[in-house]
């Protein structure tokens, strides 16, 4: 099982927990399912995030 599908549960899992019912609770759990993916995507190395954690350096 790759990392991307490890981290896809793992955001589900969260969002199980964090889910009581509702709308709003159904958008918590598409960000955190989205969120667990792109964490499994970044450890697999299918993901690049340096970019995003550097920033824009002046010079």
């Amino acid at each position: 099982m790759s990392s991307a599908a490890i981290g896809l549960f793992a955001g589900l899992l969260l969002a199980l927990i964090a889910a009581v019912g509702g709308f709003a609770m159904f958008l918590l759990a598409l960000v955190l399912g989205g969120g667990g993916v792109a964490v499994g995507l970044a450890v697999d190395g299918r993901l690049d995030v340096t970019g995003a954690l550097t920033g824009r350096r002046r010079g």
